[in-house]
C-alpha cells in the first residue's frame, strides 16, 4: 500500500477535496399547470401542483 513519505499540507489536502463544490447548476423545468419555472421532481412553488395533482394548498392573498 502506498503511504506518503511526508505530511500533506493543509492547502494541498483542501485543494484535493474541493472538487465536489464545482457542480453544474440544476436545470429548471416548466410547470405544465401554471407554466412557471420549477425544480425537476418537486412540487411547483407557485401553484402547488405535482404530476397533475394539487399537493400543496396555496393560500389566497388577502386584498385590502
Amino acid at each position: 500500500m502506498a503511504v506518503p513519505k511526508y505530511r500533506t499540507s493543509r492547502s494541498k489536502g483542501r485543494m484535493r477535496r474541493n472538487h465536489w463544490r464545482k457542480m453544474d447548476p440544476v436545470p429548471s423545468t416548466e410547470c405544465p399547470h401554471c407554466h412557471e419555472t420549477k425544480l425537476p421532481h418537486r412540487a411547483c412553488p407557485h401553484c402547488g401542483f405535482y404530476n397533475g395533482m394539487e399537493i400543496v394548498a396555496r393560500k389566497e392573498e388577502a386584498k385590502e
